[in-house]
């Protein structure tokens, strides 16, 4: 294999609370942070991680690249990330089996109704 996947990197302007919130939504821990970037994972040998980089200009457009998570109970874990901070957002998603939310500095994620792992 030429190449493994060891990050994903998302922008934020404020990476140091981006990181814990993703980090609580996940069951996560910080494993590194600096003054510009925080990174999180299951643990710090396992990948991927997350990274979050500081940048200046606040997000403007529809996500290209998102997370979707599959909890044993959608509404139940919609309720809860609402309840951390989250919120409801329309992408033009029309009926669809999942819920579209966004995170504290506006990227869209889904949640989905529950699968077989």
């Amino acid at each position: 294999m030429g190449s493994r996947w060891y990050t994903l990197v998302v922008d934020a302007t404020d990476p140091a609370r981006l990181a814990r919130w993703w980090g609580e939504v996940l069951g996560y821990e910080l494993v590194y942070e600096a003054s510009t970037y925080s990174v999180i994972g299951a643990d710090k040998h396992a990948r991927p991680g997350i990274c979050f980089v500081r940048v200046d200009d606040a997000k403007r457009v529809k996500n290209r690249l998102h997370i979707d998570l599959n909890p044993d109970d959608r509404d139940a874990e919609v309720e809860r990330l609402v309840d951390m901070g989250a919120r409801h957002v329309d992408i033009g998603q029309k009926e669809v089996p999942w819920v579209v939310l966004a995170d504290p500095e506006g990227n869209e994620f889904c949640v989905l109704t529950a699968r077989e792992h």
